[in-house]
């Protein structure tokens, strides 16, 4: 007997699509297709020797105690360790206000938890995050979208959506934003936080990224300017490993309080396993030396793309120009429908991403993310020319 009809499962659930990148990675997993579809770090800057003696070490100096149960708010070492980057930025952060989490997508998740209820609203990016929006949709948030440019959030249009609605989150990634690549001027920041002093939401900076910069010039962090009212989502998996699964989170005590009892009633506590590990490697090695590497190289490799794109595609396309990440956002001739080219491109074995999978209203069909960093120069260019050829021929 089959009972796995919708009635059985919860309505949150039967209303969340799958993620299209998740599903894409399936199958671009095959060696033969060129991916420019995920934010996957590039695999031979991994440093794989480095954390194999992190391992060893880790086990020497705590033995079978890093295969017990641990802590729900996470290695206090490495905890401390993040402050201090923080403080160095003149953040005052401690220990007590970060909970690590399995990776930053886990920390969306409890937030939804902790603040969304049916029909709650959140103020989103246009385009945003697929995965925060795939996140925040699991709690049937209502969206309240704001465009996005080159310099950031539309400030009449937040604005509007915050004195409409009582918006309970302001969802952002300021440094390079995922898809689009962009980041908030100075000036945009201030007048983003100035608007949202006069409500009592939260503001999240999801910053995954913002370790990656390999131009341009630091801006402030929303926690600078919005202490009270600012989560800071950190992440290692895009400046150390993916496979770990340890991000972070920065929360006012009365919110992580309460972010605290949700990470409890879903896993207990991130693996101490791979947070000793972590700690352990970033003891025992130069981790700016590394990041500069990772920068240095993720800045070429942009160069290549965009170099691509402009030899293989429409003179017409227009490209964002990041100054760190992982992604270049494309906007070609409003006839092209980047869907209908994915099918094609992907038959050709090359993947990105449609645009359309990161709005949730106004979708420009005509739009794609591309990534740069985890392929090589040579496929870069082999691949863009391929997709070159086949957005030509649409």
């Amino acid at each position: 007997m089959n009972t796995s009809t919708d009635k059985h499962f919860a309505q949150r659930i039967n209303n969340v699509p799958p993620s299209f990148i998740r599903e894409i990675l399936k199958v671009t997993q095959q060696s033969d297709i060129i991916s420019f579809a995920g934010g996957l770090p590039y695999e031979k800057l991994f440093p794989i020797e480095q954390i194999k003696a992190a391992s060893q070490r880790a086990f020497t100096h705590h033995g079978t105690q890093l295969l017990q149960y641990s802590n729900t708010e996470g290695d206090l070492q490495l905890r401390q360790w993040i402050a201090a980057r923080y403080q160095r930025q003149n953040l005052s952060i401690n220990a007590e206000d970060i909970l690590i989490t399995n990776g930053s997508q886990q920390a969306l998740d409890l937030l939804g938890k902790v603040f969304i209820n049916k029909g709650d609203a959140v103020v989103i990016e246009n385009p945003g995050y697929l995965g925060a929006l795939q996140a925040f949709q699991l709690y049937q948030a209502k969206f309240l979208t704001v465009s996005i440019d080159d310099n950031g959030m539309d400030i009449s249009q937040l604005q509007h959506r915050l004195a409409s609605n009582n918006s309970k989150l302001i969802y952002t990634v300021p440094n390079f934003q995922n898809p689009t690549g962009i980041s908030y001027s100075e000036d945009n920041r201030r007048a983003v936080a100035l608007e949202v002093a006069k409500t009592d939401s939260y503001l999240i900076q999801d910053d995954p990224y913002g370790e990656l910069r390999f131009s341009g010039e630091e801006k402030s962090n929303f926690m600078s300017l919005l202490p009270q009212q600012t989560i800071l989502l950190g992440s290692f998996s895009k400046t150390i490993a993916p496979a770990l699964r340890l991000g972070w989170m920065v929360a006012p005590a009365a919110v992580m309080k309460k972010l605290i009892i949700a990470k409890q009633a879903a896993d207990l506590h991130s693996s101490s396993l791979a947070q000793a590990i972590l700690y352990q490697y970033l003891q025992d090695n130069n981790v700016e030396a590394h990041l500069e590497r990772l920068c240095r190289y993720y800045g070429q490799q942009k160069i290549v793309m965009e170099n691509a794109i402009k030899r293989y595609f429409p003179k017409s396309t227009q490209v964002t120009n990041p100054e760190g990440g992982l992604f270049l956002w494309c906007r070609l001739d409003k006839k092209v429908s980047t869907s209908a080219l994915f099918k094609t491109s992907i038959q050709q074995k090359v993947a990105f991403v449609p645009g359309e999978s990161f709005y949730t209203d106004n979708i420009e069909k005509n739009t794609m993310r591309l990534n740069y960093s985890g392929a090589s120069p040579e496929r870069i260019e082999k691949g863009i020319r391929i997709l070159g050829n086949v957005i030509t021929s649409y």
